[in-house]
């Protein structure tokens, strides 16, 4: 979605610029051809492969970008206050990640069941898999993946690691469709499975929460802040956000009582209430791209 962030961001020359997730750097290559001759990028990532790559992609654009390998939610709190036209934040695993089997993202692959997004963490999948209760599991299962079946896939992972730790994303994957076979539906039975661990292990919406309220801090008014999301889970949490920083009011506790409301001053202004889609061309092309939104807001 290169065009849809560049409109989305406003992006212009001299402008400056954040980018919390590089991944490839394929929108912060963008961003730096199309703020020339002197527009400013601060990028970062949590994973080491993609920061070296992006050294290597952004080259060209030698002294207009500062690259930083960790994850935004923190970084952005380093960075000076109100002094960025533009953030972006691309969420999810990338494609290269989900494409090397050593790194243990997808079930497609026979690899080892780690998916950190940065290697220096210690906590993996196979971690929390062979430690976690059955509790624990069914609640990440739930509420990170929507698995219907959380309950019943966590007591078999509890029962079957007595026998067999869980080592790679093989035997876990095979443990689902055991459970759940297939019957011709496209969607593999541990894709939901696979999405909540990974999530898990990176702590994806604390992240996420931590780094939105990070990204308005370091926006200058009239900002833009543009949000990609893959699942419903991330885009529930960009919408309550833009929800809550665009309110002229506030309340206490979780019952929203007109009565009670207090009046303020709001921070955010939805750029349009609905997401931006990829556009069919985009989506034959890369069918990952398929499930993406984009949510603009821009700071008052």
């Amino acid at each position: 979605m290169l065009a849809e962030v560049l409109a989305a961001l406003k992006v212009k020359s001299g402008g400056k610029y954040a980018d919390g997730t590089l991944g490839g750097a394929g929108h912060a290559t963008a961003i730096l051809a199309a703020s020339s001759p002197n527009g400013w990028l601060f990028g970062c990532d949590r994973d080491g492969v993609a920061v070296e790559a992006a050294q290597a992609r952004l080259a060209e654009f030698a002294g207009r970008f500062e690259i930083s390998r960790g994850n935004y939610a923190e970084l952005f709190e380093t960075l000076e206050p109100e002094s960025f036209d533009g953030v972006l934040l691309d969420l999810g695993v990338s494609s290269p990640q989900l494409d090397v089997a050593e790194r243990g993202f997808s079930f497609q692959q026979e690899g080892p069941l780690d998916m950190r997004m940065d290697k220096r963490q210690q906590l993996t999948a196979a971690d929390l898999l062979n430690h976690a209760s059955a509790e624990e599991l069914a609640e990440i299962f739930w509420k990170l993946g929507d698995e219907p079946q959380s309950r019943r896939f966590a007591r078999a992972i509890e029962h079957d690691r007595q026998q067999r730790p869980f080592e790679t994303t093989g035997q876990l994957a095979g443990l689902i469709e055991r459970l759940a076979p297939r019957h011709g539906k496209k969607a593999h039975p541990a894709t939901r499975v696979f999405q909540a661990l990974r999530m898990a292990v990176n702590d994806e919406l604390g992240s996420l929460e931590r780094g939105l309220t990070g990204a308005v801090r370091i926006l200058k008014p009239g900002g833009r802040l543009a949000v990609i999301t893959f699942h419903s889970l991330e885009d529930r949490k960009v919408k309550e956000f833009g929800r809550q920083k665009s309110r002229d009011y506030t309340f206490e506790g979780e019952v929203d009582v007109p009565e009670l409301r207090k009046p303020r001053t709001p921070e955010l202004k939805w750029v349009q209430r609905k997401a931006v889609l990829p556009g069919e061309a985009e989506q034959k092309e890369n069918p990952r791209s398929r499930s993406a939104q984009l949510r603009i807001m821009e700071k008052i």
